[in-house]
Formats: C-alpha cells, sequence, structure tokens
C-alpha cells in the first residue's frame, strides 16, 4: 500500500440524510467460503469488497473455485461441494486480515495436501498459535516461525479426527476456525465456548440447512456438528456491518445538529454491544424496519446527535463490541464524565496492540486516560490546539478511522499518519464523510 496522510478537522456541517455502510466482513467472508464448499451456483450480493475480503477470494481461487463479480456488484461462486477443495497452486497471501488467515486455516485443515500462508508486516506481527492448537488435534501438522507467527504452512491431516475442544476464551475467530476443520471432518466434532461470541458461522450453517446443535451450559455453550454434511448452494445476502456504521453512529452523535439514517445494518445481538453502551450514554439511537436476512438480525438505524455522559463498560459486554472500543473511545473523550471500559486485553492482539494505540493518541489529543492490563478509563474533555494533533496508526485501520472521526470536533483537527489500510474493511469511508461535507484533507 502506499501511505496515505490525512488531515481530519472541524467543519461547522452537521451529518444529514440516509447512507449505506460497507458489507459485513464477517459475514462476507464466510458467504465466499460456504459458497465455495456448495453444490452448485451461488450468488453473493452486498459483498464487502475491502481488501481483506478479496483475499478470502483469491485463496480459494487458488483452490480450483471458480468465483466471478458481475457488474450489478454481485458475485457468484461455482462452488465444488463440501470435500472439493484441491491443493493451493500458491501462497495464500491473507494480507492484513487476521479473520482470513484463521478461517481459511480451519478450512485446509481435513485436505491430504500443504498450504502455506502468509500475509502483510501488520498480519506477521499476530500470533496465529490459538487456531494452532486445535487443529493440530484435528491431526494437521504446522510448521511455523516461533512463537506461531507468519509465515507457516498446514500440512492437513490424511484422514481428520473429531475432537471436544474448550475454548479458553471467546474468540468467533477459534470457534469458527474449529467449525470449518469440522466440515470435512467424520464424525461428531464438540466445542464448547466459554461466554458467547459471534455466532455467524452458525447462523449461516443453519440457514443453508446444515444440523448444528447449541446447547446452554452452567459455564457456557455446547456446540456440536456431525462432518460430511453436504449442502446445496444459494443467494446470499450481506447486511451493512455494524463494525463499519460504527464510526458514523458516533460522528453524528458528537456532530451538532446531525441525523442520519443508517440502512440495511446487521445488528446481530452478539455484535450489538456498541449499540448499548452509547444509548447508555445518552446517546439518541433506535432501530427501525427490523427484520431477519439469512438468519440475521437486520434493521435501519436512526441517529440523532446528543449530549454523552461517561459510564461503565462491563467486561462481559467486550466479546460483543471488541472491533468498537477504538470509536467508542472518541466517544468517550467528547462526553460529560469519566467512562471505563472493562475487558480489553484481546485488544493487545489486533492489527495493532490497539489497547496502547488508543490510550496514546487520546493522550496526544490532550484527553486524560489509564490505561490497565484490561482496562481503559477516559476522561472526558480534548484539547483544542494551535495545530493539527499527529496520530500514529500503526497500520490499523479502526484506530485511523476512529481518530479521523476524533479531527471533526478538533478545530485544527488530527493529522493521521497514514490511511490506505482503511480499504481493507470500509472502501468508501471517506466518500460517506465527503459526501456529508466533511472531506478529509490529503496531505
Amino acid at each position: 500500500m502506499i501511505q496515505k496522510p490525512l488531515l481530519s478537522r472541524k467543519k461547522d456541517v452537521a451529518l444529514r440524510g440516509e447512507i449505506t455502510v460497507a458489507g459485513d466482513k464477517s459475514i462476507s467472508h464466510r458467504s465466499l467460503i460456504f459458497a465455495a464448499l456448495a453444490h452448485g451456483e451461488s450468488k453473493i450480493s452486498g459483498l464487502l469488497e475491502g481488501e481483506d475480503v478479496l483475499k478470502t477470494a483469491a485463496a480459494l481461487r487458488l483452490m480450483g473455485v471458480a468465483i466471478e463479480r458481475k457488474n450489478d456488484g454481485t458475485w457468484l461462486v461455482n462452488g465444488c461441494g463440501v470435500a472439493g477443495l484441491t491443493e493451493p497452486t500458491d501462497v495464500l497471501d491473507m494480507g492484513n486480515s487476521g479473520t482470513a488467515a484463521r478461517l481459511m486455516a480451519g478450512l485446509v485443515t481435513p485436505y491430504n495436501f500443504t498450504s502455506f500462508f502468509t500475509g502483510d508486516a501488520s498480519l506477521r506481527k499476530r500470533p496465529m498459535g490459538r487456531v494452532f492448537e486445535p487443529i493440530k488435534q484435528f491431526g494437521a501438522q504446522i510448521v511455523s516461525r516461533q512463537n506461531g507467527l507468519m509465515p507457516f504452512a498446514i500440512i492437513g491431516a490424511k484422514e481428520s479426527l473429531p475432537i471436544e475442544y474448550k475454548m479458553k476464551m471467546a474468540s468467533a475467530q477459534v470457534k469458527s476456525c474449529i467449525l470449518l476443520a469440522s466440515l470435512v471432518t467424520r464424525g461428531t466434532t464438540v466445542i464448547i465456548e466459554p461466554e458467547k461470541c459471534r455466532d455467524h458461522t452458525e447462523i449461516m450453517m443453519r440457514d443453508l440447512g446444515l444440523k448444528i446443535s447449541c446447547e446452554n451450559l452452567n459455564n457456557g455453550t455446547k456446540i456440536s456438528y456431525s462432518g460430511l454434511q453436504e449442502f446445496e448452494a444459494k443467494n446470499f445476502e450481506v447486511p451493512g456491518d455494524i463494525s463499519s456504521a460504527a464510526f458514523l453512529i458516533v460522528a453524528a452523535l458528537l456532530v451538532k445538529n446531525s441525523k442520519i439514517k443508517i440502512k440495511n445494518v446487521g445488528i446481530n445481538p452478539l455484535r450489538d454491544g456498541v449499540i448499548i453502551t452509547l444509548q447508555e450514554m445518552g446517546g439518541k439511537i433506535a432501530f427501525e424496519n427490523e427484520r431477519q436476512v439469512g438468519g440475521e438480525k437486520v434493521a435501519d438505524i436512526i441517529v440523532e446527535s446528543s449530549e454523552l455522559k461517561g459510564v461503565e463498560v462491563p467486561s462481559e459486554r467486550a466479546a460483543s463490541m471488541i472491533d468498537e472500543y477504538p470509536i467508542l473511545a472518541v466517544a468517550a473523550a467528547n462526553a460529560k464524565g469519566k467512562t471505563k471500559m472493562n475487558g480489553l486485553a484481546e485488544l493487545k492482539v489486533k492489527e495493532s496492540n490497539r489497547l496502547l494505540m488508543i490510550a496514546q493518541n487520546l493522550e496526544n489529543c490532550g484527553v486524560i486516560s489509564k490505561m490497565g492490563d484490561d482496562y481503559l478509563e477516559v476522561q472526558g474533555g480534548i484539547a483544542q490546539t494551535k495545530t493539527p494533533i499527529k496520530i500514529s496508526t500503526a497500520m490499523d485501520h479502526r484506530i485511523a478511522m476512529s481518530f479521523l472521526v476524533m479531527g471533526l470536533m478538533m478545530e485544527n483537527g488530527v493529522q493521521i499518519d497514514d490511511a490506505s489500510m482503511i480499504a481493507t474493511s470500509f472502501p468508501t469511508f471517506e466518500k460517506i464523510f465527503a459526501d456529508f461535507g466533511s472531506e478529509f484533507e490529503i496531505l
């Protein structure tokens, strides 16, 4: 990527009107994967065409799946059947996408071939050990750099064995990795998750007619799946990504006289923690036109500018909003009083040490904060400086977008060192703000 510094600063323009946001990244990855394993041709509409998802499409093509983008923006995938993938003809480059890397690692586990994985400089620093453990239990072998880092190779199991795996912490990527490996594994695989986390994989499997059971336990959830169930192609509809919508929601809450409608957003109950928290802070946020699409809850979200107040966010909510803490921290910095966010240890192993990057960049903006091993306290109040505040993104798209929103509240703005990676998850981010009259300036 070519580095792209941007300047964001306060404009006397309210955000008003109706918009749509990029397709849900989690559902986009999974739509491509399940369409690739179906019998027949599937059509996907609303697919996120960010670099992360395109890496998944490219990897599937290398394993013999025909995938084509049509002129109307839909995608056609000619599935090869549940066990029909072939040995990759090249290295699988996952770019910046931890989701793609961990899901694809599970997908290739039960196949009797070897797959080589790599990624960009940021992804090569991110630990993969959490998925290596269950992958090895299926019977696959792994060769990697020290500490489970990329590049790595997965030597697939000659005959994969079903496993019973108790997850150490809630992680939708680990759970989905195991479920994808179980698809081509004879026998019943069992997962015990300690607390509920994103369930897009299970929802999609049920919507495809696959028999997967979920049983509530005293100490978590038991998920069981018997492999080698075949399924037919279908039309997949990808709703808007609530993680992307969160940037627009916070911007509309903070910029005076704003009122927007964000249409067709996924509001999965295991992803709506940011909405609940912002409402507790006094944010005027409402749902309209609630419905189900492909088993997922979807709605239009109405947001009006609001006076926010500090709150304490419980640790048990972290799994439902782990990607939204950077933009929530921006909301907290512009709220009255103190906001404390708990259960944030997972942020240390995101695209950057996201917890540290949030704290450091808030400090750069004159915001008083206190960081612990798994929490962040933010005292509302930003400093108006005579020159733009310099923000370091560490190649993290969510840090970049969050502090571009922060700049809308600062007279002389903030200067982002690099916005090029925003395209990985939200390629229309800059255009939406430009259409509102809050265009970011290229430096």
